[in-house]
């Protein structure tokens, strides 16, 4: 499988640390509201690659952390009156719901930020004995300098970063001795969740938050590190500085990051009203269309979100799922005994097809050449089977159509939708489990509902549904 390996910027071919296991850490969200539908990407093209190695026969060892003590997290603690913990524990459980319907595997192990404060203590305390790393009131600045390799995966040059950077002011004072240093461990401030430390009570630096879980639960080197390409300045490029000063290792073999999204053509963004929440885009589209859209297009491309091009990814998604409905049928009704010369020929093709799609997967993860080629295999399987197919045939057809479409995580067997009273009842139900003020039952009831394709809008005269 070749990779296009952001620290060397070719493709690479892949070659695991360890023959049939590879280690994945993806940066997951900080989880202080709904995940976006930016955040959603990143989320789905990885899960992605997780599938095909697994089809491929890897034992697959997928980390994506929760990022659950920030600046961001803390603020909306404040703001609702709790515990930031009740804040960040909140929006895991939606997380991970959000990403179920997305049809995104549980990680192999989900690290949160807060459970491994000592190991990250101990990083740091590794950094300031080897001089990579020093105190000042209580703050732990990395010496960005006296790492040689600084600026290899972005490919910045320090000292156009630093004639290009602010200095950093604190209580009037620059503590840094250098302006592109960059903090470790920061001190506690009033109303803010802290740990003790050597410094000072305190909490982590962002960066190094992923750098000791991923050393913790994949090992000192890392086979891939993914994630969105707004990460690989600063963040990435600090995930590196810190762990290979710390572990004396090359800290990842190999980095991919998948393009920006937009929405109609502009950057999303709250100001200009075009933030949404994969809650929301739930409310409008079944999230198997989303993910399918996602994956029409090359991970590291800049991907376009808009209303006409969601609908042709429904189109394209339905075209699949009829050719797999039609091979149902025929799998039950079909004719008894071979396949006849003409099928055992098409099955041919279709291995043919299977070969094209496993070549489309290792150039880089090509999912938008992967899904042509599904494409073409629901051609022929609509233009093959009839009254007279033989259940073998379709049997073999729908297995295949089956395996290509769940290693992009896409489910093709359509479940049998909910009855119109079923419906009413749930809305009642969650009517009067709101009237109780249970409202994590009545989300409960909302999310089951937007999985079933049923999309429920709140008015005046009470709640209106109808099927997406």
């Amino acid at each position: 499988m070749k990779i296009f390996n952001t620290l060397t910027k070719k493709k690479d071919d892949f070659t695991p640390i360890n023959e049939g296991k590879v280690g994945i850490y993806v940066c997951g969200p900080t989880v202080y509201d709904y995940i976006h539908i930016g955040n959603a990407r990143p989320m789905i093209v990885f899960d992605t690659l997780r599938r095909y190695f697994e089809y491929k026969g890897y034992e697959v060892n997928y980390v994506s952390n929760f990022t659950d003590v920030d600046d961001k997290i803390i603020k909306k603690a404040n703001a609702e009156g709790v515990d930031s913990k009740v804040i960040s524990e909140r929006f895991i459980e939606e997380c991970k719901k959000d990403m179920a319907s997305l049809n995104v595997k549980e990680a192999t192990t989900h690290p949160k930020a807060t459970e491994e404060i000592d190991d990250m203590i101990a990083m740091v305390q590794t950094l300031i004995k080897k001089e990579y790393a020093y105190e000042v009131n209580g703050t732990v600045y990395f010496r960005t300098r006296k790492f040689s390799d600084y600026g290899k995966l972005s490919k910045k040059n320090l000292d156009d970063l630093r004639a290009g950077n602010r200095e950093l002011k604190v209580s009037g004072q620059d503590e840094k001795e250098d302006a592109l240093d960059f903090v470790l461990w920061k001190p506690k401030k009033e109303g803010e969740p802290s740990w003790p430390s050597p410094w000072g009570d305190g909490r982590p630096g962002w960066h190094l938050e992923c750098s000791v879980m991923s050393k913790k639960y994949i090992g000192d080197v890392i086979d891939i590190h993914a994630g969105g390409e707004d990460l690989v300045f600063p963040h990435h490029e600090n995930e590196i500085a810190q762990s290979e000063a710390a572990n004396d290792a090359e800290f990842a073999r190999y980095w991919m990051h998948n393009g920006f999204l937009k929405i109609d053509n502009e950057k999303m963004s709250k100001s200009l009203g075009n933030f949404f929440t994969v809650r929301e885009i739930g409310e409008k589209y079944d999230l198997q269309v989303i993910r399918f859209f996602m994956l029409s297009a090359h991970y590291r491309s800049p991907l376009n979100f808009s209303a006409e091009l969601v609908e042709s990814s429904k189109n394209g998604l339905d075209r699949i799922k009829t050719a797999a409905s039609r091979l149902e049928e025929v799998m039950g009704s079909g004719a008894e005994g071979a396949m006849t010369d003409a099928e055992v020929s098409n099955v041919a093709a279709m291995d043919e097809l299977v070969k094209r799609y496993e070549a489309a997967m290792e150039d880089d993860l090509n999912t938008a050449d992967a899904i042509s080629i599904i494409f073409e295999l629901v051609k022929l399987i609509n233009t093959s089977v009839g009254d007279d197919t033989t259940k073998e045939y379709a049997t073999k057809a729908y297995k295949t159509l089956e395996l290509l479409s769940d290693i992009l995580g896409i489910i093709i067997k359509e479940e049998k939708g909910l009855l119109d009273e079923e419906i009413e009842n749930l809305i009642q139900e969650r009517q009067d489990a709101r009237k109780a003020k249970n409202f994590a039952r009545a989300d409960e009831i909302r999310n089951l509902l937007t999985e079933k394709g049923i999309i429920l809008e709140d008015t005046r005269e009470g709640v209106r549904w109808k099927r997406a």
